[in-house]
């Protein structure tokens, strides 16, 4: 965004002025549609979720909810946005995380907690998700079975767990996955 973001507070966002917001708006959306394009969406779809990310911040920094900005206008859209693909990548079920499927996660999860089931009979995908599964920490396991298997939204886990913020659950989430998705990796 440039030096547009140094000039910026949150008194001259809230004050609502259509040039600001047109400037934030046009300056951060090539850069957003770079960054979302790893993540395999249609050019429409990620144009979609810039939207409703920038209404978002729009609406947050008028509603009052964003008090002050701990990084940069660009880095705070582009955080929602990329909340809003995973989310809606969640939903249409198109998540591919190397080479295991993470509906395998649920499937473990469900199976520890039934009966244990007898090494054969499993995949080997499974075999590798149930082994790692158990290297992780039991926050880990604890956060990936809340989140994949029961299907708990950040803020709920925020509520049963020991966590202060959304962001933190969401970085000890990714945390998780990505230790899980190196050790199925290695092997």
């Amino acid at each position: 965004m440039g030096t547009l973001d140094l000039d910026i507070t949150i008194e001259d966002l809230q004050k609502g002025s259509e040039i600001i917001y047109k400037k934030i708006y046009e300056n951060n959306r090539a850069r957003f549609i770079h960054f979302a394009r790893r993540y395999n969406l249609e050019d429409d779809d990620i144009i979609d979720v810039y939207q409703d990310a920038y209404i978002a911040f729009y609406t947050n920094v008028m509603s009052g909810k964003l008090q002050a900005l701990t990084s940069s206008v660009s880095t705070y859209i582009i955080s929602i946005g990329k909340f809003m693909i995973f989310d809606r990548i969640k939903r249409s079920n198109k998540m591919e995380i190397v080479d295991f499927d993470v509906r395998l996660l649920q499937k473990e999860s469900k199976i520890s907690e039934t009966i244990e089931m007898e090494t054969e009979a499993l995949t080997t995908q499974q075999r590798l998700l149930k082994k790692h599964f158990k290297t992780l920490g039991k926050q880990c396991q604890e956060l990936l079975t809340l989140f994949y298997y029961r299907g708990y939204t950040i803020k709920e886990i925020l509520s049963q767990g020991d966590y202060n913020t959304e962001n933190v659950v969401k970085s000890t989430k990714s945390r998780c996955m990505k230790t899980l998705r190196e050790r199925i990796k290695l092997n």
